[in-house]
């Protein structure tokens, strides 16, 4: 005789709560249905796995929120050129820094094998050590990773930097920084336990004004395009102004006989106007380019800023001005001798007219009025040592 079969049955307890999350679970979840069907035009995609995954989407949609990524270094550096104001010769400065870092980063991952990125939070003053050594010998790494520089189109083949210069890149790099961090973009500063040097610079050479009439009165008729770029040197000459802003000049800037304008270097912080009354040398290499003037009313036929230095140093040569003058050299920070025909440019018009001027005036606050410097300059500072004959001057004063 068999044993009768007994059912057991379960009584699941669940509380009132638990069953009313339940019965409106069910429709809820039919509703969530037809309005996935509904709001769907394209039929033909629907299947359980769709549907699965679009449910799955409504109901916990932050499992489908891409994930918003920081701003990476070289945006925030994009961010910076474009709301920082900087006039468009530093802005075309701190470009090149751009560029200097985007090859930075390629050769750390090209030396490490692994992949390298600049970031505001994790450069340290170490960080900033790599980045000055990288300055100072990048016409090496190129030689010995050029495919480093395949990757950047704008490129060009790096020179030998000299310190000043590797000391004006991290200045400006510094710069972006600071910007950062006022920003709120980071907190981190590494340049807190990081020195960068002080530049080194030369007492000033300056052309003497016998010098200036010298090549101004040098026949070049055999060499017209010269003597253009001759008559646009001793203009500069006489008004003193850096070559950037010399070449944005127009008619309009010639205001009752005298060159008026807004040092660039003034533009960003507190924008002073100059003013320079012209001479009669000035006023007639003026006259002698009225008919040849453009549409854009620029001044004179300008040429790029390397043609015109490159023509001033063979300017120079022709009228038989080549005198030796000391220098430092840029790299080695050494004292060199030098002929000044070799290393004339555009600047050293701006320094005859202020070295000429604090000759004769011997009042800084006069001078700078007329030249644009800032009062406290450490550029005009260094004129104060430019003239013995100042020296013995102020010495025969004591007796």
């Amino acid at each position: 005789m068999g044993r009768k079969k007994q059912d057991i049955k379960v009584k699941v307890v669940c509380d009132a709560r638990e069953k009313a999350k339940i019965a409106n679970g069910v429709p809820a979840r039919k509703n969530l249905i037809l309005d996935i069907y509904n709001s769907t035009p394209d039929k033909s995609v629907l299947t359980s796995e769709w549907l699965e995954r679009e449910i799955d989407q409504r109901l916990s949609p932050e499992k489908y929120m891409t994930e918003k990524k920081g701003q990476t270094f070289f945006e925030a550096f994009d961010e910076f050129l474009n709301k920082h104001k900087l006039s468009d010769v530093r802005k075309n400065n701190f470009r090149s820094v751009f560029r200097t870092l985007q090859r930075y980063e390629i050769y750390e991952s090209r030396i490490n094998y692994k992949s390298f990125e600049l970031s505001f939070g994790t450069v340290t003053a170490e960080t900033l050590r790599e980045i000055e050594d990288f300055l100072k010998n990048e016409h090496v790494y190129f030689k010995e990773y050029p495919d480093i520089y395949d990757l950047m189109p704008e490129a060009r083949t790096p020179q030998k930097r000299g310190q000043n210069t590797v000391h004006d890149i991290l200045t400006k790099i510094r710069t972006l920084f600071l910007w950062a961090v006022n920003e709120g973009k980071t907190s981190n500063n590494p340049f807190k336990n990081y020195s960068i040097g002080e530049c080194v610079y030369g007492t000033p050479f300056y052309i003497t004004i016998a010098e200036r009439n010298q090549i101004y009165s040098t026949d070049l008729s055999h060499r017209p395009q010269l003597a253009v770029q001759r008559d646009i040197f001793v203009f500069q000459c006489m008004i003193g102004c850096r070559v950037g802003d010399f070449y944005k000049m127009t008619l309009s800037n010639i205001i009752n006989e005298a060159v008026e304008y807004i040092p660039r270097k003034t533009k960003d912080g507190h924008p002073v106007t100059v003013r320079v009354p012209l001479n009669d040398t000035a006023n007639g290499i003026l006259q002698r380019y009225e008919k040849s003037r453009g549409k854009d009313s620029r001044l004179f036929p300008f040429t790029s800023e390397q043609k015109y230095n490159e023509s001033i140093k063979e300017i120079f040569r022709l009228c038989g001005i080549d005198r030796i003058v000391t220098v430092i050299n840029p790299t080695t920070r050494e004292e060199e001798k030098r002929p000044v025909c070799e290393i004339a440019s555009s600047h050293l018009a701006r320094r005859c007219f202020v070295g000429n001027l604090y000759k004769q005036v011997k009042d800084p606050n006069l001078v700078g009025a007329l030249s644009g410097h800032k009062e406290g300059s450490k550029a005009f500072a260094r004129y104060r040592d430019i003239d013995e004959d100042m020296k013995e001057e102020l010495v025969r004063m004591l007796e």
